[in-house]
């Protein structure tokens, strides 16, 4: 094997660095893995620039990445259903204890869950990874490592949606149309929702929208009224939409999207924003709008991949840029700028293909 396990590790805020790691021995309940595709989450660039997400501080180099693909090279002793060879996505989010919330099916909330790019673990933007087996999933030959890498954001939508109650006929609402509004919207439809508004500041992202199947765009100018924004949502609908899904955590978005979302309806909070927000709280309570939080997903890979599978969603329009993981600097950079949509790491130097 290849020694080089060339690693992107963030070292303290602003401080990026390309460097060698040893390559780890897999446990007994682990894969070593070949990585082949890692995708740039907001999340990453965000510990980059500011070295620090809520509670979650940077103390110590680790190594970022958690939107993942690669190949199985050697199994732990005690692993059945994966062997080398296996093309696999990875579930970043491993619960380290079966409490209350792995019991209940809700491991995403654990307070111990395991993270990769989370302080202080350790995310797979490296050429050699290794992760608890259960947690690794067989991907199908007709779907790309590219698209295996993209479950994990895809993950939340499906989360999101679910948390939501989207089904056959819903009106819905999304409110920011980056990687995850793009996701949620691909989720939506899928899901059998009849009309999709998704709104944004940038006409290029509402354009991929349209691209993905929105029904309605709403372009957003900073100065808009959340109050004026609702209206807006209702007069494209013809009506005001069951379900709200929020991806930009900008207190005038929550805002518009509880507003917007008619009596009895649903709002989803996923997008995170500034940790004490204003929000129309008495207009929610009086006309009985649930509003709902998402904390990542669970149990979702294996609806995601069906539904890659089947294509029934195509995740491969997401992706605008691609970079081998030496221009990793150059990579992080294109995200930070906000250019394209979804920015993709080739980790395997002998196949740079999606």
């Amino acid at each position: 094997m290849d020694p080089d396990n060339l690693s992107v590790v963030l070292h303290a805020k602003g401080d990026l660095r390309l460097e060698q790691r040893p390559i780890p021995e897999p446990g007994p309940d682990e894969v070593l893995l070949q990585m082949h595709s890692v995708g740039i989450c907001g999340s990453d660039v965000h510990y980059w620039v500011n070295g620090q997400i809520g509670d979650f501080v940077l103390k110590e180099p680790m190594v970022l990445g958690h939107e993942a693909s690669g190949r199985v090279v050697r199994v732990g002793t005690g692993v059945t259903h994966l062997k080398p060879g296996d093309r696999v996505a990875i579930e970043p989010g491993v619960p380290r204890e079966m409490d209350e919330f792995f019991k209940s099916g809700r491991y995403n909330l654990s307070p111990s869950i395991f993270f990769c790019a989370t302080p202080p673990d350790n995310g797979n933007l490296c050429r050699y990874y290794i992760h608890k087996a259960s947690f690794c999933y067989k991907l199908p030959d007709n779907v790309t490592y590219e698209e295996g890498a993209l479950i994990e954001p895809l993950s939340v939508g499906i989360h999101a949606c679910r948390r939501a109650g989207v089904s056959l006929g819903s009106s819905v609402l999304i409110c920011g149309a980056g990687p995850i509004g793009l996701v949620t919207l691909l989720v939506a439809k899928a899901m059998g929702a009849s009309q999709v508004v998704i709104t944004d500041l940038s006409a290029d992202r509402l354009a991929k929208a349209k691209e993905l199947g929105a029904d309605f765009l709403l372009p957003v100018k900073r100065e808009d009224l959340p109050e004026d924004m609702a209206k807006r949502v209702e007069s494209m609908l013809g009506g005001m939409p069951h379900i709200s899904i929020e991806c930009t955590g900008v207190e005038s978005s929550i805002q518009t999207a509880i507003y917007a979302t008619r009596s009895g309806g649903v709002v989803v909070l996923v997008g995170l924003g500034a940790s004490m927000t204003t929000v129309p709280l008495l207009n929610a309570a009086v006309r009985e709008v649930d509003i709902r939080g998402v904390f990542r997903y669970c149990n979702t890979w294996p609806m995601a991949i069906a539904m890659l599978a089947s294509k029934r969603v195509n995740v491969k329009p997401l992706v605008t840029h691609r970079f081998p993981l030496e221009q990793a600097v150059q990579a992080f950079e294109t995200t930070r700028q906000g250019l394209g949509v979804k920015v993709m790491l080739k980790c395997d130097k002998n196949d740079q293909n999606p």
